[in-house]
């Protein structure tokens, strides 16, 4: 997962796209049909996420590939990279997560019910966010990532 140098716009690219893609769908499932939410709701939710997703999205690769380096210290099985994956998405995501909801009058219920439920799933979406990510760099043609496979 090497990058070159302190930035790579494909890795930039990448990170912003599957991040933006993802968060909205795996979002507005959530909201709607796990917290309770309404359409309106949820996509007030997703459009605020939508420019705070482009914000954090390096941010958050680099954190993930730090993650996933730390945990490959410990083992170099992929059950580690998929702990690493987990941990690395409910960390990053859970407070941005909250603040949004908050900013577009979710009231306290159905925000604590959305991240524990986001928090929750994560031990599915966060390896499968991983995958996705991983996917997406190879498309962007990431150095360190195109290369294999």
């Amino acid at each position: 997962m090497s990058r070159t140098g302190p930035f790579c716009v494909r890795n930039a690219a990448a990170d912003t796209f599957a991040m933006v893609v993802f968060s909205f769908v795996a979002g507005m499932a959530i909201e709607i049909f796990v917290s309770g939410m309404t359409f309106e709701q949820s996509l007030a939710s997703r459009m605020l996420s939508i420019p705070v997703n482009i914000a954090i999205a390096w941010p958050y690769g680099v954190f993930r590939d730090y993650m996933l380096r730390q945990g490959a210290r410990l083992s170099p099985g992929s059950w580690m990279k998929n702990l690493a994956d987990l941990l690395a998405y409910v960390l990053f995501q859970s407070p941005v997560y909250a603040a949004i909801l908050w900013t577009v009058g979710a009231d306290m219920d159905q925000i604590i019910t959305a991240v524990t439920s986001n928090a929750a799933v994560s031990c599915v979406m966060g390896v499968i966010y991983g995958y996705f990510l991983d996917v997406c760099r190879k498309m962007f043609r990431v150095p360190g990532y195109y290369q294999q496979a």
